[in-house]
């Protein structure tokens, strides 16, 4: 998982050396000791997930049906109401985020996560847990700010027995400008592409997996794949089904019809063909599977679950066409 904290980033090294003592004292201290799951391993969260993710691959369900393993960490986790007596908890973390909070670095954004699997989660196994803070970095400058990466690592249990390790790293981080000076970049930057016209956008990683659907795209053509053995659509594109594993597949064309399933609204910082803020959403295609793509054509504060959209293809420069979604009734044309 990546927040988009650029891929420029510098070691600082020798800068704030004392208080870079103080963070590495922290590695190796426990972050939780003998944490317990809040719910055990169960039927309706798995389900859940997966509606969520699209995903319905039979091991999930029915009997003798497992978690997805990108679920090992949702075990552990408190929901909104947080874990009863807080269950536990060492103050270190705490400690390590307040040091930093105190030395300026105020902000803070995910930037990675990574997991390792030992064993398969079934219904009814009991979760417990330890986390140690594993390393603090030696102060990097990236194009949010200047800041230190934290990560922590998780091993997880089930019926006291090892299931997989959870590593988490956040950025601690002074943000390199202000917000009022965020605003004035982004107006400048707004100014200059009027100018210059707008940059280029990210291009899409292209590979031997995905290359039929963004030939479609270059003929206006949003292509679904549907499995040569069981018959079932899937979105994006994957080279077999993940319900019966053939590795046969053909495609079919989408109707364009859909509707916004859920949504966010990005307000990163200025970046170079982009104009924050702007909706990103989840769309489910008439066809059932879903996709994520820019909703245009509305303000983004206007975007709703359950909206019905409409596909189009957006020119966003001169080589660069991608599949967006229009409110039904908002009229064409534009980029919204």
């Amino acid at each position: 998982m990546s927040a988009g904290v650029g891929s420029d980033v510098d070691s600082d090294v020798g800068a704030d050396g004392d208080l870079y003592g103080l963070l590495k004292a922290f590695e190796g201290r426990a972050a939780v000791v003998d944490g317990v799951g809040k719910d055990p391993v169960n039927e309706p969260m798995i389900r859940h997930w997966c509606e969520a993710m699209g995903d319905g691959a039979v091991a999930y369900s029915g009997p003798g049906a497992i978690a997805p393993p990108t679920m090992l960490q949702a075990w552990t986790m408190g929901g909104l109401s947080g874990h009863t007596g807080d269950t536990g908890r060492s103050a270190a973390y705490d400690e390590l985020l307040t040091l930093l909070d105190g030395s300026g670095y105020t902000s803070v954004v995910a930037t990675e996560c990574e997991q390792e699997y030992v064993r398969d989660l079934r219904p009814g196994d009991r979760i417990t847990f330890d986390a140690v803070i594993e390393s603090v970095s030696e102060r990097k400058t990236t194009k949010l700010g200047t800041g230190y990466f934290v990560t922590t690592r998780m091993d997880v249990r089930a019926d006291g027995e090892p299931a997989g390790t959870h590593r988490f790293r956040i950025l601690k981080y002074a943000p390199a400008a202000g917000k009022s000076e965020a605003r004035g970049q982004e107006a400048r930057g707004r100014e200059a592409r009027g100018r210059e016209g707008r940059s280029e956008r990210p291009r899409p990683v292209v590979n031997r997996d995905n290359a039929g659907f963004w030939d479609g795209v270059a003929r206006h053509k949003l292509l679904i794949q549907r499995c040569g053995g069981c018959g079932t659509l899937r979105f994006p594109w994957l080279p077999g089904c993940g319900g019966c594993g053939s590795p046969e597949w053909d495609t079919v064309e989408a109707s364009g019809a859909g509707t916004v399933f859920s949504y966010v609204v990005m307000h990163h910082p200025p970046f170079p063909a982009f104009d924050p803020p702007y909706a990103v959403g989840l769309i489910e295609l008439a066809e059932g599977v879903r996709m994520v793509s820019n909703v245009v054509g509305v303000p983004y504060d206007k975007v709703r679950i359950g909206m019905p959209v409409r596909l189009e293809f957006l020119r966003v420069d001169g080589e660069l066409e991608l599949p967006v979604f229009r409110p039904v009734g908002s009229g064409g044309g534009g980029e919204g």
